[in-house]
C-alpha cells in the first residue's frame, strides 16, 4: 500500500519543456525536482531533500544520457550518502558519479565547497593585486611618486603572488575534476 501523499499538478509550459527537461538532466535530477525547487525558491519555502536523482528511468541510448538506477543500502548508508551529497552541494547522482568518476576532493571525504571557497578568496585577494597596480598606474602616469612608493613593498612581491594563486588554482581545479585515465580501479591497483 503506497502511503505517500504526491500532489499533482498538470501545468502549460509554452515551450519552456525543452530547456527544463536539459536543465533536469544537467543536473541530474527529475523534471518534477528542478519544478518544485524552482517553485520553492520563486514562493521563498524551502523543500525537504532539496533535488532528488531522477525519477523516470530512460532506455540507454548514449552514454551520455541519465539513466535511473535503483540501489540497495541500509539506512544508515542512504542517510550518510544523502548528507555527503549535501555536504558536496549536488544531487545524490551527481555526487556518486564523482565518486565512480574518482573526483578526489569528493574521494577524500567531500570538501568540495571547502576547495570551492578557497579559490574564491584567492580570487578576490588577486583582484585587490589588480586594482592596486591600477591604481599604480594612475599615479605613475600623474608622476605622482610619492603615493606610488606606498606599492612598492606590493610590486617585490607581485609575481610570486601571482604564481601562489595559479598553483593553488590548478590544484583545487584539479581536485574538482574526475582523474584522467578512465575508471576509478586505475587509482587504486588493489582493487
Amino acid at each position: 500500500m503506497n502511503t505517500s501523499s504526491h500532489e499533482f499538478v498538470t501545468v502549460d509550459m509554452r515551450g519552456l519543456k525543452a530547456a527544463l527537461v536539459a536543465r533536469a538532466q544537467a543536473d541530474r535530477v527529475s523534471v518534477s525536482a528542478r519544478v518544485r525547487c524552482a517553485v520553492a525558491r520563486d514562493l521563498g519555502v524551502s523543500v525537504e531533500g532539496k533535488l532528488r536523482p531522477a525519477d523516470t528511468a530512460t532506455p540507454i541510448a548514449s552514454p551520455a544520457m541519465s539513466v535511473k538506477l535503483s540501489i540497495r543500502m541500509t539506512c544508515d548508508e542512504a542517510r550518510r550518502l544523502a548528507a555527503s551529497a549535501r555536504a558536496a552541494d549536488l544531487s545524490r547522482g551527481a555526487y556518486l558519479a564523482g565518486l565512480i568518476a574518482n573526483v578526489p576532493v569528493l574521494s577524500a571525504g567531500g570538501g568540495r565547497a571547502e576547495h570551492i571557497a578557497t579559490l574564491v578568496a584567492s580570487s578576490e585577494e588577486l583582484s585587490t593585486l589588480s586594482r592596486n597596480i591600477h591604481r599604480l598606474t594612475a599615479l605613475l602616469r600623474q608622476a605622482n611618486a610619492e603615493p606610488a612608493r606606498s606599492y612598492l613593498q606590493m610590486l617585490g612581491t607581485l609575481a610570486g603572488d601571482v604564481r601562489s594563486h595559479l598553483e593553488l588554482a590548478a590544484t583545487l581545479l584539479a581536485d574538482l575534476q574526475p582523474r584522467r585515465g578512465g575508471d576509478a580501479t586505475s587509482a587504486h591497483p588493489n582493487r
